[in-house]
């Protein structure tokens, strides 16, 4: 359910510099107008209807395009006079995300053993059926028919014939992470470094291995972070395959080639992430590239976390409109932040306003 409030019930709202979250929506203006205008971007109800086609952006899109970059009172006006804030009757969950970096190879050999898998040439995604905007059936042909795509552990055990490595890496730990976290950096013997893109699942289920580790007595339900679970991983090499095949879900990367080191890899909707200023959505409810503020807090500080994202990404546990898994970037302090971001708090959704 969606309230309509103004500006000023947006708690803390005045003290965000929005402005730094004004070149993600300059970016994605451009990504929507190279796509046709019934492009569906998501949304249910009012969002879909006032945000959830590329053509409904082309008003906003073509206004913002006469704003200074370098005038922040002038980009917080626009952004005032151009959407309408509405607060998400639900409980806010915010989680977080990052680009992490790991060691890997180009070729197998010595320690790097754990392959990163290219896109199947076999992977295979079919419409929903009766819902055009609903997620793809994704799977694999076999004796003419779409069945499901192979498992985590069938992937890991070679039964998928069809896949090609990128390149190895040199714990099977840090590619589950990468596949979490949907993108990173791979730091080769010489010192370069490769990124990596989502290109692609195998269409199973996603389950936290994380609730895992707590229906087996591995972790208690307040112990679980990011950190917890890999210390846990790493301390259990015997037992870590399996319990990383609970979760069945596999991603499947690509090279970023020419990739800008400031910004994160490409999100759902085709533009580099920000790092702070864009976030994961549930495209069901919320649909891509529209603003969201978020009031919740800072995990690692306790302060008060308030502030504009953009809606670029989608993510397999971002269920609902009062979730968001923020981009945070890369590096320590991102992976740091990204591993215990858990926060309540309260969202808000910014629908651009009807044009006259």
């Amino acid at each position: 359910m969606l309230v309509q409030v103004g500006f000023d019930q947006l708690p803390g709202w005045q003290a965000d510099h929005v402005e730094q979250a004004w070149p993600a929506l300059v970016a994605e203006c451009r990504r929507l107008a190279l796509l046709p205008v019934d492009t569906a971007l998501g949304g249910h109800g009012l969002t879909q209807t006032y945000a959830g086609r590329a053509g409904a952006w082309l008003p906003v899109c073509q206004a913002a395009r006469t704003v200074d970059d370098g005038d922040a009172f002038a980009i917080r006006r626009f952004l005032e006079a151009h959407f309408q804030p509405y607060r998400v009757a639900q409980p806010g969950l915010f989680t977080g995300y990052y680009e992490p970096e790991v060691r890997g190879a180009l070729v197998q050999g010595g320690a790097y053993q754990t392959p990163v898998l290219a896109r199947p040439a076999d992977l295979v995604q079919e419409p929903a059926p009766n819902d055009p905007h609903g997620a793809p059936l994704v799977g694999r042909v076999e004796h003419g028919a779409l069945v499901p795509y192979w498992t985590r552990a069938d992937i890991t055990a070679g039964r998928a014939a069809a896949t090609r490595p990128l390149l190895w890496l040199a714990d099977p730990v840090d590619l589950f992470f990468l596949q979490v976290q949907g993108s990173g950096r791979v730091r080769l013997p010489d010192g370069a470094v490769m990124r990596l893109g989502y290109d692609g699942k195998n269409g199973r289920p996603y389950t936290p291995i994380g609730r895992v580790l707590v229906q087996q007595q591995a972790l208690a339900p307040d112990a679980v972070t990011m950190q917890s679970v890999r210390g846990w991983l790493t301390a259990h090499p015997s037992e870590a395959g399996a319990v990383m095949d609970r979760n069945e879900d596999y991603v499947f990367f690509r090279v970023l080639s020419g990739a800008d080191e400031r910004l994160g890899p490409p999100g759902a909707l085709g533009v580099a992430l920000l790092p702070g200023r864009t976030a994961a959505v549930d495209r069901a409810a919320v649909p891509l590239g529209t603003p969201i503020f978020v009031d919740t807090t800072d995990p690692v500080t306790g302060q008060a976390w308030r502030r504009l994202l953009l809606a670029q990404d989608v993510g397999s546990d971002v269920v609902g409109a009062s979730r968001a898994d923020v981009f945070l970037g890369a590096g320590a302090l991102a992976e740091r932040q990204a591993g215990e971001m858990h926060q309540g708090g309260v969202e808000y959704v910014l629908v651009p306003r009807p044009s006259e």
